[in-house]
């Protein structure tokens, strides 16, 4: 009787964190909800550019409507597939699926939490824990209402999967093993950018058994399943072989050490050589650090990175805080987490995700999210030992938990109430797609600054040369269009990259144009002054192309000129750009009078 009560408990404590977790995102639909600029069919807009490529592209599972875009996902992504599968199944729209899915799907990260908890007799402090883990500052900024990305994945598989991994050391569980391996199969499936994640998770857990798990009855299976499950091979196959892995061990086909060894480390090595390992997790480390000019081309186009806060250095302030709310309970947290591990040392298994976590004050802002679970649980245990050392009445004892975990929540909390993100676009901005989606052709192009890439997709229809995943030397291109001063250039060098860039089967249309790296390379201001005044040949036309300069584009200008205001040959500055946004404050006879003092005469 009192196990059913103590599950009973565990299925409440599960079910109030999840609403928990929920609740608190709604506040920015509380906050929002009656700003009708940011509505469109009667629904709240997304509030991340992503979004609409995922969006885009269950859209073009449900209505077949990109086939001349060879950039939108299809079902081979588990969000898209995910995501059209519920537009089918449940009577919401498109729209409104999109909108809520991040908050239904990521505030489950509170049960691997609470079963923590359970494992260890002790449900409430992973209760606790989990009403943290699940608003902490940068897990709530990555799956809050609106933020409709892949990122909503990102983070619950890797809590179920350690759980799923202490489980198997404290239980001595292959079974829980075999969770987990599946678990990271779908994780492979669920969440694109997961591979360098699963591969530290694995390669975390394969350290572990070879220093503590040694004598186990079950050594060589840990080691052959989890190395199976991240085979960089076709998933059916990977998923056949993890099936046939366990029943090997847990049917006990296999009794003999001799048989078991090479099982074991062969499949290690295989890991590590189908696998691509070390380039995988170097070239991610590479790919947030490196910025600046592109060294690997013979024109020294410039990088995006360094543009992208979330991809730059952050203050430890701002690091600290994205992971448990302040400096100090960032502190509170790390010394929690680390008297933990001496206790309960299977907890070193969270190592890889706070490596990852941490590394963000090197790598940028997005890293943050994966140090959360453990130091939430981390933070509770702090405030639990004190009281364990110090209280003896049990009350009390749940007194000092209980303010400790409200001085965990109540930063984080106030960081979701101060958080107003806007919408990607306002009502008139989409309302401006639409009507050109009315008189576009779906092969037609809309040429605009990578950030609106994914939204025009979605809203027109059209395609794009740059999008929010495709940011490479054609950014010098679409920079040099908005930017320069004269529309003959404009309107040539538009037509040659888009018909450069079907015709070639949609490669670099800068490096194609400009012959990049060959013997016969353009000097490509000369090449760009020919645009502007000789009569040249144009490919002949065979779509439409649009410009889309929405207002608030001239926010980012500055960033924008970045990528043509260069010299190719040397990567430096052509000139120095100063830019003033302004806005009217009034005319007169001709003159506009613009709000920092600047008069634009109409007249001459």
């Amino acid at each position: 009787m009192q196990k059913k009560i103590l599950t009973e408990n565990v299925y409440l404590y599960i079910l109030f964190a999840y609403l928990f977790s929920i609740a608190i995102r709604y506040i920015w639909v509380y906050q929002f909800g009656g700003v009708d600029s940011f509505h469109w069919n009667n629904q709240l807009m997304i509030n991340t550019n992503d979004g609409y490529f995922w969006a885009t592209g269950a859209k073009d599972l449900i209505d077949h409507l990109f086939i001349n875009n060879p950039r939108v996902p299809d079902e081979h992504y588990g969000l898209v597939y995910f995501t059209s599968f519920m537009s089918r199944v449940l009577p919401f729209s498109l729209d409104t699926i999109t909108l809520y899915m991040p908050s239904v799907i990521s505030s489950l990260i509170v049960i691997p939490i609470v079963l923590l908890g359970k494992l260890y007799n002790k449900t409430l402090l992973g209760f606790f824990a989990a009403l943290i883990a699940s608003i902490a500052w940068s897990f709530y900024n990555r799956t809050m209402v609106g933020y409709y990305d892949s990122d909503l994945f990102a983070l619950v598989f890797p809590a179920f999967i350690t759980y799923f991994l202490i489980r198997t050391v404290k239980q001595e569980s292959l079974v829980s093993l075999f969770v987990a391996t599946l678990l990271i199969l779908l994780y492979f499936y669920a969440y694109d950018a997961s591979k360098p994640v699963i591969y530290g998770m694995g390669i975390g857990f394969i350290l572990y058994c070879l220093i503590f798990l040694r004598d186990k009855e079950d050594f060589y299976a840990y080691l052959t399943l989890i190395s199976v499950a991240m085979l960089d091979i076709d998933w059916q196959l990977r998923l056949i072989l993890v099936v046939l892995s366990f029943l090997l061990f847990h049917k006990h086909l296999i009794k003999e050490k001799r048989i078991e060894i090479p099982i074991a480390f062969g499949t290690i090595i295989l890991f590590f050589y189908f696998g691509n390992v070390f380039d995988i997790i170097w070239y991610k480390v590479f790919e947030y650090v490196e910025v600046g000019i592109d060294k690997q081309s013979t024109l020294k186009f410039f990088q995006v990175h360094q543009t992208i806060r979330e991809a730059g250095k952050i203050p430890f302030e701002t690091f600290a805080n994205r992971i448990s709310g302040s400096i100090i309970t960032f502190f509170i947290a790390t010394i929690g987490y680390l008297l933990l591990v001496i206790r309960k040392k299977e907890f070193l298994l969270f190592l890889p995700l706070i490596g990852i976590g941490f590394f963000a004050y090197i790598g940028g802002l997005r890293f943050t999210v994966y140090a959360v679970p453990a130091l939430s649980i981390g933070g509770v245990y702090f405030f639990y030992f004190l009281a364990k050392q110090f209280i003896e009445e049990k009350k009390y004892q749940y007194l000092v938990i209980v303010i400790g975990t409200i001085s965990f929540l109540y930063p984080n909390i106030q960081h979701v109430i101060s958080y107003k993100v806007p919408t990607v676009l306002n009502k008139q901005e989409v309302e401006d797609l639409t009507k050109l989606k009315n008189i576009a052709s779906t092969k037609d192009y809309t040429l605009s600054w990578w950030d609106y890439g994914y939204p025009i997709w979605y809203y027109s229809e059209t395609n794009t040369l740059i999008d929010g995943g495709k940011h490479n030397h054609d950014n010098f291109i679409i920079s040099e269009i908005l930017l320069t001063t004269s529309q003959q250039e404009a309107a040539r060098l538009s037509r040659l990259a888009i018909e450069t860039y079907v015709d070639s089967n949609h490669s670099i249309v800068a490096d194609t144009l400009f012959k990049n790296g060959k013997k016969d390379q353009l000097n490509v201001r000369d090449y760009l002054e020919e645009l502007k005044y000789s009569d040249i040949k144009l490919p002949k036309k065979t779509r439409d192309i649009y410009l889309y300069l929405p207002f608030r584009m001239m926010n980012i200008f500055p960033t924008i000129a970045l990528f043509s205001n260069l010299n190719l040959k040397t990567g430096k500055p052509i000139r120095n750009v100063i830019f003033y946004p302004s806005s009217p404050l009034g005319e007169k006879n001709g003159q506009i009078v613009m709000r920092n003092g600047i008069v634009f005469d109409t007249l001459n």
